[in-house]
């Protein structure tokens, strides 16, 4: 039995006595943030190499030293803040940017397993997506952390922008689809260029990554896995506004695909109604992307973020009463 299956969804998230009480039609959800537990801040100080922490100072391969602000990964902070936001559900994900999906077996099992076994600790009204090793693919050890609690799988768009990428992953993907949980695609490692500003990678590579990676699923992913439910982060970096062009060029058109969603994290009324145009209401769903962005509350009416704070993401999450 699907344990998100439940109208009032008792066990959804896995923090600590996450059950909600409320109505599905007041539910308010966020399917993106990000907080690092105590156990993942550990093994990141526990390292000699990058990705590591020097006490709050994070060092990422080819990049400059970032200071990490310790509020954004304290969880009763964050717990306040989601609880002021009126929060039911909060979904954290691992921070793919750092690449620990990428690392060797050894190192990328030792963060993801700290990663893991901390999410499982946090308050409500958090939840989690899982990780997964990407240079030796384990679907079993993912059923299991499924099994725990976790609503489904984020990958690195960086892993899903080719063919080969689905072939390479197929495994981990089949494991989603016969568990009916969703895919939740976000960016990867990114570089800037030489001299290039601070803000280079979140404004122009991360939106490069989702857009690829909108236009790979189509070509390549949903062939192959037609029932699986797919969110991409920060409304695909506005990849299905391009529809036209797909048109123009290619001679496509845009498809609907009622289990492909979007998130809405970091854009606002302009670039959601945009994407509303071109793809309807029913496949967006909120996200903050806490504490990097902030939430968006878009001009765009109470039934229309109704549905993307309640509705659409119980969709997604497969929640009875969401259809």
């Amino acid at each position: 039995m699907n344990r998100f299956n439940e109208l009032t969804m008792p066990d959804v998230g896995v923090g600590r006595g996450s059950s909600l009480a409320a109505p599905v039609t007041s539910l308010n959800l966020d399917v993106h943030q990000h907080l690092w537990p105590e156990r993942m801040l550990e093994a990141l100080r526990a390292r000699d190499k990058p990705p590591m922490l020097r006490g709050w100072t994070l060092e990422l391969e080819g990049e400059s030293p970032y200071e990490v602000d310790p509020s954004h990964h304290d969880p009763e902070t964050r717990r306040s803040q989601a609880l002021e936001q009126g929060l039911h559900l909060a979904l954290i994900s691992p921070s793919s940017p750092l690449g620990i999906e990428l690392l060797p077996p050894p190192e990328s099992r030792e963060l993801i397993d700290a990663y893991h076994d901390g999410a499982l600790e946090l308050p409500a009204p958090f939840g989690a997506w899982a990780a997964a090793c990407l240079t030796e693919l384990d679907p079993v050890g993912l059923r299991r952390e499924l099994d725990r609690g976790f609503v489904g799988l984020t990958l690195p768009a960086t892993a899903l922008c080719t063919e080969h990428g689905y072939v390479r992953l197929a495994s981990l993907l089949e494991v989603l689809e016969e568990a009916a949980r969703p895919l939740f695609i976000h960016p990867g490692p990114a570089t800037a260029p030489r001299a290039a500003p601070n803000w280079w990678p979140t404004i122009v590579s991360y939106v490069e990554q989702m857009y690829e990676a909108w236009y790979a699923f189509r070509a390549f992913g949903r062939p192959r896995h037609p029932t699986l439910r797919v969110c991409f982060a920060m409304l695909a970096g506005l990849a299905p506004l391009h529809g036209e062009r797909l048109l123009a060029r290619a001679g496509l058109r845009t498809v609907v695909d009622e289990n492909s969603f979007l998130e809405v994290s970091s854009y606002g009324t302009r670039a959601i109604d945009a994407t509303v145009r071109v793809l309807g209401i029913d496949v967006l769903v909120g996200g903050s992307d806490m504490p990097y962005a902030s939430p968006v509350f878009s001009d765009l009416g109470a039934a229309a973020v109704a549905a993307i704070r309640g509705a659409n993401p119980l969709r997604l999450l497969d929640c009875k009463g969401g259809a």
